[in-house]
């Protein structure tokens, strides 16, 4: 057996902090970066005689998170203990969601090389963080409570997943629609979105599910890609090699791309989740889903929609650009600024996406500027190439393109007289080139025109240049 005659089966458990600035269960604050033990009360301590309050915010999100992923919020759900031993865990259980959860049966769309993907959601339910294991090596291990009792929701979907780009792509639409509800801040670096992922492998053609391992704890889109890619082929391997695939909760290591064994996978029954007696069950009535409903802004899907529709764009474009709602937020913006928004989505798929190192869009290039460079290479006046350099050094330090452009004298040679010299010269200094292209080495035609365009400063109408060109070397004998 080969790896490609496998396939993974993938379910992601994703934790997000809502952005509430209290916790789940007490009036502590939830600012992020406080002093380490600074946040904390006998109630999120789980001191004894201290009793919980629910946050009714924290029912609000979760319900605003359940309807925008297309999920059945349930009129009647309870909360319930998870018991587990911890060290970061100050009462030993977890007060979480088991058996009646907030939310149910939701779904999302992904866009794949092979079009739209149907993502089911499993359940969405509310629970309480645990702290935070700070590791040093002069002091040990130190326990932060700040973050016990910080509330979560956590999204749980069904396995249909299959490649690790799918999985990137359910967890940027996941996070997408997130932000626009506005429940959390999904800052991934700050652990606001983790995800646990799930994997186990089988033979193509088959309906049993192998047995899976859970990856704990990944905040980084692309750690999630290295770390399914490795334990792929890791459990693959194993399978080969007569192994068995053990059951359990592994580490993913950043260096070394690498997953680790931590402990066998506990079970729910291992958990002894019971109803939690100090807080009565949650209610809710139609009308009050309808109007959280009613509070939910325009999501990904819709405004997507509007940009295949509107600008033209293509299904995989819109995606990209609604992923992120700063993003769309800014290409809406410099939209209305230009006649190019084609060209406009291009230019910050293609260009401004490389110069972005963080999982939030920030960009330092106004609407209005990044409208005009649009329009200067919409209009011809630069070409590609400049349009390219130019969108670098606006993104060090914002300009007017079109200053520049003048300034500079960077605007496109479209003379087709000036562009014939050009390639007239590379092709006196190339006469090898011009031998190979007559030999049906068609390729040899690009250094001349590479050579030309050099001698144009970059200026030159590519698209003219390399017609003139391989014109003028159909001429030479």
């Amino acid at each position: 057996m080969m790896i490609k005659d496998y396939e993974m089966v993938i379910g992601l458990e994703v934790h997000v902090e809502l952005k509430t600035k209290t916790k789940i269960f007490c009036s502590c604050p939830t600012d992020f970066g406080a002093e380490p033990n600074t946040q904390t009360c006998p109630v999120c301590m789980g001191l004894p005689g201290t009793l919980p309050v629910l946050n009714g915010k924290v029912v609000d999100y979760a319900v605003k998170a359940g309807l925008a992923t297309n999920c059945t919020i349930a009129k009647y759900s309870k909360q319930d203990r998870k018991n587990y031993f911890y060290p970061d865990l100050p009462k030993a259980y977890q007060i979480s969601q088991y058996d009646l959860p907030l939310c149910e049966n939701g779904w999302l769309d992904i866009e794949t090389e092979n079009g739209p993907k149907k993502i089911g959601i499993t359940r969405i339910h509310i629970e309480e963080d645990a702290g935070k294991l700070v590791h040093d090596d002069t002091h040990g291990t130190m326990i932060d409570c700040n973050r016990c009792g910080v509330p979560l929701i956590e999204i749980v979907s069904e396995p249909d997943i299959r490649s690790a780009e799918e999985a990137k792509a359910y967890l940027q639409k996941l996070r997408a629609i997130i932000l626009y509800t506005g429940v959390s801040d999904c800052k991934m670096q700050e652990g606001s979105l983790r995800c646990d992922v799930n994997l186990s492998v089988r033979k193509k053609g088959t309906e049993k599910f192998g047995t899976r391992t859970e990856m704990k704890n990944i905040n980084s889109f692309a750690f999630v890609v290295k770390a399914i890619e490795y334990e792929y082929k890791r459990q693959v391997e194993a399978i080969e090699a007569g192994e068995t695939i053990v059951q359990e909760t592994r580490r993913f290591d950043p260096d070394s791309g690498k997953t680790f064994s931590m402990r066998t996978k506990e079970n729910a029954n291992d958990y002894r989740y019971f109803p939690d007696p100090d807080l009565p069950p949650i209610i809710l009535t139609d009308d009050e889903i309808k109007a959280l409903g009613t509070q939910i802004p325009e999501l990904p899907d819709a405004r997507k929609k509007k940009y295949i529709e509107q600008y033209e764009l293509s299904a995989y474009d819109g995606e990209l650009l609604t992923n992120d709602k700063s993003m769309a937020d800014y290409f809406e913006a410099a939209a209305a600024n230009t006649k190019y928004p084609k060209l406009l989505a291009n230019m910050m798929i293609s260009e401004m996406m490389r110069l972005i190192t963080t999982e939030n869009f920030e960009c330092k290039i106004s609407p209005e500027h990044m409208a005009c460079l649009a329009s200067l290479a919409g209009d011809e006046v630069i070409n590609s190439s400049t349009a390219k350099k130019l969108l670098v050094r606006m993104w060090e330090n914002d300009f007017d393109p079109a200053e520049i452009v003048k300034a500079e004298n960077l605007e496109q040679i479209n003379d087709e007289a000036i562009l014939l010299g050009y390639i007239r010269e590379a092709i006196e200094a190339n006469p090898r080139s011009v031998a190979d292209y007559k030999r049906g080495k068609t390729i040899a035609a690009k250094s001349i025109v590479g050579q030309a365009m050099a001698k144009s400063k970059g200026k030159a109408n590519p698209v003219k240049l390399s017609e003139l060109a391989i014109a003028e070397i159909e001429k030479c004998d």
